[in-house]
């Protein structure tokens, strides 16, 4: 996939309601899972006992915990466009977030986005508001649907 390039803020927001490219495939290794359990300190079983996952658990694998997909939002957001102008870039938060599939470890995630709002801040800023659903390979239903706010700064 080739990201959008913009030079400001001003290009930029001519995309507003518009998707952005859609993002490459990620691996999701259990290597990536297990460093988000050491991050975050949640160990359940489930993320990082492969043996006991596999004998145990309905998805009869490990699985990445919910909110590794959402951390994954600001790379693959960095993935699908960037514009030159930008100083500085801040995670602003989250709005309605939900993961409807689990994520079965060695899956492969990508990313559609629409950005849904921008707003003007304060110091030379823009507030935007990302759409995102990010789809798990060969699945109907995605990891996680969640509303990303990201504040960008000239």
């Amino acid at each position: 996939m080739k990201p959008l390039v913009f030079t400001n803020f001003e290009e930029f927001r001519k995309i507003k309601g518009q998707q952005l490219p859609i993002g490459d495939w990620y691996t999701i290794t259990q290597e990536m899972i297990s460093d988000f359990a050491n991050a975050t300190l949640d160990k359940q079983w489930i993320h990082v006992d492969e043996k006991r996952a596999e004998q145990e658990s309905p998805f009869k694998s490990t699985v990445a915990h919910g909110f590794m997909s959402v951390a994954m939002i600001s790379k693959l957001l960095e993935d699908s466009f960037s514009i030159k102008s930008v100083k500085m870039g801040l995670n602003y938060g989250l709005n309605k977030v939900r993961f409807p599939n689990p994520v079965p470890v060695n899956s492969q995630l990508r990313m559609l986005s629409v950005v849904k709002n921008i707003e003007e801040m304060s110091n030379n800023g823009i507030k935007i508001t990302f759409s995102c659903t990010i789809e798990i390979k060969g699945q109907e239903k995605p990891a996680c649907v969640a509303e990303f706010i990201a504040a960008l700064f000239e």
